[in-house]
């Protein structure tokens, strides 16, 4: 558990959730460093997370509670979290266990690297 009762509804009610109730949650393996996924976290699945110490998301195309790993087996375990400047992005450092992060069986989500030249199209001023 990462705090008191007490302290894990002041953080949930300083965090600022977009229009939909939701938070972003950027996930990073506190050992390798390795960037693993972006989800989502509306309140409950914040305090389930905070209160369990296993990443729990919400489910934008489901519309439902999401632990990490429960039929995967890749669970992922809370070591640190930070929210951002604004309290609108919060960052989990997790130990990742089994496979990974990806539905695909990929350890990240962040394995397509963009090849080529992104440019800025826009018309010159």
């Amino acid at each position: 558990m990462f705090g008191s009762e007490k302290e894990i509804t002041d953080f949930i009610q300083k965090t600022k959730f977009d229009g939909k109730g939701l938070v972003t949650a950027v996930v990073q393996d506190a050992t390798s460093k390795a960037l693993l996924m972006v989800a989502y976290m509306n309140d409950e699945a914040l305090r389930r997370t905070l209160t369990s110490g296993k990443m729990t998301y919400w489910s934008r195309s489901r519309q439902q509670y999401w632990l990490k790993g429960e039929t995967s087996g890749s669970f992922q375990f809370v070591k640190e979290v930070y929210a951002d400047c604004d309290n609108d992005a919060l960052l989990f450092k997790v130990d990742q266990q089994g496979s990974g992060a990806c539905h695909t069986g990929q350890y990240t989500c962040f394995f397509n690297k963009v090849d080529g030249t992104i440019r800025d199209t826009s018309v010159e001023k």
